[in-house]
């Protein structure tokens, strides 16, 4: 996210001067790492909690927004392609087909209505469906080995999803930043953000020789993680007030067997289990890390009190405030479907696991995996007030003062995939006066900007065309 906005704002105003701070030693190595997300370029295609079902009535309105927003973000990334801020858009973005599997008579019904509905659409492009064996053991073959055919299973898919490293994509953004003049500190934590006239004072400190310092900032984004939370509240953000977060950490099964992997290649999305958080939506996933090709199935939910997976034990006890109490006694009387999920997970051993990943891999051998600790997530509790309390939400909120100084960004999933789309937002929220003046240069990297491709075929079809080329998504 911060990569993002500072791309953003270098091109849109380029004598601005620009610092960024990071504890660790390296970008990109908290959940932007490659091995802590599942690295899909979340458009909806594949993804079945974005289309929720009530009494045979498929809601796609989510699914479009967030498409939506990833076609901003391949426009973006590929300007940037363009004019040589990102380097090989193969080191960070290969094309894979996205698989939404349905698993008895219930569920291949709900594949089936879903791509009915969303197969019209030019955002949902060549899409397929089969409830036929034989398709179905030619399009995943690993996971037809020794299945039991007699449940019934259908599949829908497409061929234009992606899989993206994010980690690699953000060490483009980053080397391209230090060539333009942006300065890097890395090792660095950010202690406290306070008030100094209309302007903020940020305190530093080198991690490794405890040296402390203060620069002074017109204006702040704070894409820390799971620390942007208290950063906020450290700087005075009243916007924050009420807010809390809820760790969630996680675990992969990550194959070994070289001859496994090659036996797959898509990203296959089941639906969660009835009663799990959607964040427990079970996937099989064909990862591309440096070249190598590599097979995650997961997430399995831990739980740990780190906002970070590199932070500290105390994290969520220093994070509850008398504001925010209220927030988390909501949600732990409201949410007791994701508390028993979360202590099953934990619960969970290493065949248990096997055992899970059986269902979409019947012939999986323990021998052939390990296990892989994941990003952390912390989820955003929002105040609701008396009586509610708190209710947790599972996307991303974007948090700024009334001034416009100062932006955070709290939550996980969709994240990286619609950073575009959400740095756009901070820009039209913080420096809303200077949107008609950076008009023909907002459009110039997001030639959609503005308007709706669902609602415009020809405006689609030419910026896919566009991207495709640019970010060397075609096959």
């Amino acid at each position: 996210m911060s990569a993002t906005l500072g791309a953003l704002l270098r091109e849109l105003e380029p004598s601005w001067t620009q610092i960024m701070f990071e504890r660790l030693d390296g970008p990109a190595q908290e959940s932007s790492s490659p091995w802590n997300n599942a690295g899909t370029g979340h458009s909806a295609l594949c993804e079945l909690n974005y289309t929720p079902e009530t009494n045979d009535v498929i809601n796609p309105s989510k699914a479009f927004s967030i498409n939506e927003k990833f076609q901003i973000s391949r426009q973006f990334w590929a300007h940037q392609t363009d004019t040589g801020v990102l380097g090989d858009p193969r080191e960070w973005i290969n094309p894979i087909d996205h698989v939404s599997l349905g698993q008895g008579l219930d569920q291949v019904g709900y594949i089936r209505r879903r791509y009915e509905l969303l197969s019209k659409s030019h955002l949902f492009p060549q899409m397929e469906y089969t409830d036929d064996e034989q398709v179905f053991a030619e399009k995943l073959p690993l996971m037809a080995k020794d299945r039991d055919f007699s449940e019934k299973v259908a599949i829908s898919w497409t061929p234009v999803g992606t899989d993206i490293n994010f980690g690699a994509l953000t060490d483009q953004f980053v080397t391209g930043a230090k060539a333009s003049g942006t300065e890097i500190r890395y090792g660095h934590d950010v202690i406290d953000i306070t008030r100094d006239g209309n302007a903020w004072r940020v305190r530093t400190k080198n991690v490794h020789t405890g040296d402390i310092q203060t620069v002074r900032a017109k204006f702040v984004f704070v894409g820390a993680g799971g620390y942007a939370l208290d950063l906020l509240r450290s700087a005075g953000v009243p916007q924050v007030k009420g807010f809390a977060g809820f760790p969630v950490s996680g675990l992969w099964l990550r194959a070994k067997n070289p001859e496994l992997i090659e036996q797959h290649d898509a990203k296959v999305y089941g639906k969660a289990k009835v009663g799990a958080p959607p964040m427990s939506v079970p996937h099989l996933d064909t990862r591309v890390i440096d070249g190598q090709k590599g097979l995650l199935f997961g997430p399995y939910g831990g739980w740990t009190p780190k906002f970070l997976k590199s932070g500290s034990y105390l994290d969520l006890f220093k994070s509850i405030r008398p504001d925010n109490i209220p927030s988390y006694l909501g949600v732990a009387v409201k949410e007791f479907g994701l508390t028993k999920y979360l202590i099953e997970e934990v619960l969970k051993n290493f065949d248990a696991r096997v055992d899970a990943l059986r269902e979409y891999v019947p012939s999986a051998e323990g021998d052939d995996w390990e296990t892989v600790i994941a990003g952390q997530r912390v989820q955003v509790i929002k105040p609701a007030g008396f009586p509610k309390g708190g209710t947790l939400e599972f996307g991303t909120t974007l948090i700024n003062n009334s001034e416009g100084t100062i932006a955070g960004l709290l939550g996980a999933s969709p994240g990286a995939s619609i950073a575009p789309a959400a740095m756009l937002e901070v820009l039209e929220r913080c420096f809303g006066h200077r949107m008609i003046e950076w008009g023909p240069k907002i459009e110039e990297m997001f030639p959609s900007y503005g308007r709706l491709l669902a609602d415009d075929e020809a405006l689609y079809d030419e910026q896919w065309e566009h991207t495709q080329k640019a970010l060397k998504l075609e096959r």
